[in-house]
């Protein structure tokens, strides 16, 4: 099961919700955007951008705070590729899940020499669950915030699931609990609290297992590809510096395959390293 995925879910279906917990907005009026950008490689499940009126809320969910790039420098490079996109007032919140010693967790902004791009941080674990509580939508959230007794705070939250009268939401948000509740508990405790069943026969169980999936085989797929050119570039250049191999597992599975037909017309590093210095950079504006 993904947590980036679950969480994805939340957020596209129930965006007015999270307007009125993020910025006190109470409004019905959210559109919510492509989560990809025109400028590669900025593709993400967990990333949700909600337009409201002339603002955007850009939602970043993170399990753990390892990511490459770090997620200072992605909470930046989202920022300017809105911007540029949208060209309205964004409000960016970057969501921790799970309880860490992590120092990572702690910063709220990008700093590199003049550049300071800042953004909002909430660590779960630290925030009070009564709001989270008192919205179904919010309620696997719930399930990872502040509490002397984890245990209690779980049988409150699948009370409140059992309190849900449609029974496709039911379904659905128990779904979303039992998968986010997992960073916490222990799947036993889960099973004692919430019946199996009613997880397997929820259209979002089956709708998050499938594109776990398929985000499986794509990982599958790039790691593939990437030891491919990793190889046929050692084999033509002896040895690739560390930097270089990095900037290459950063690639998507496309550029990848576009770098494994270029690198046949390589003479020398130089190529290499002038070719990711044009891929890198961002396509300017097509204007008719």
């Amino acid at each position: 099961m993904s947590y980036d995925n679950t969480c994805k879910y939340l957020a596209e279906n129930y965006p007015a919700e999270f307007a009125s917990w993020l910025l006190s907005i109470d409004t019905s009026d959210i559109q919510v955007l492509k989560t990809e950008l025109n400028l590669e490689p900025i593709r993400a499940d967990s990333v949700i951008f909600l337009q409201i009126a002339n603002q955007i809320l850009h939602l970043e969910f993170q399990a753990t705070p390892k990511s490459t790039p770090p997620l200072d420098f992605r909470m930046l490079d989202y920022y300017t590729r809105l911007k540029r996109e949208y060209w309205c007032d964004i409000e960016q919140v970057l969501i921790f899940l799970q309880a860490t010693s992590s120092e990572i967790v702690l910063n709220t902004q990008y700093v590199d020499k003049k550049t300071r791009h800042e953004y909002r941080v909430i660590r779960l674990w630290e925030e009070d669950p009564t709001p989270l509580l008192a919205n179904p939508a919010l309620l696997p959230l719930a399930t990872l915030a502040q509490t002397n007794s984890p245990q209690a705070l779980l049988e409150q939250v699948a009370a409140n699931v059992d309190m849900i009268e449609e029974t496709d939401e039911r379904q659905n948000i128990s779904a979303c609990v039992q998968v986010l509740a997992g960073l916490r508990f222990d799947k036993s405790l889960i099973k004692q609290l919430f019946r199996e069943e009613i997880m397997q026969e929820s259209v979002i169980y089956q709708d998050i297992l499938q594109k776990g999936l398929q985000q499986g085989e794509e990982r599958g797929k790039k790691q593939e590809a990437l030891q491919l050119i990793l190889r046929q570039l050692t084999r033509r250049f002896n040895a690739i510096e560390p930097e270089m191999q990095q900037q290459i597992r950063t690639l998507s599975i496309t550029q990848l395959e576009e770098l494994a037909e270029a690198l046949l017309d390589f003479s020398s590093q130089t190529d290499l390293v002038n070719y990711l210095a044009n891929i890198s950079l961002p396509q300017p504006n097509q204007e008719d």
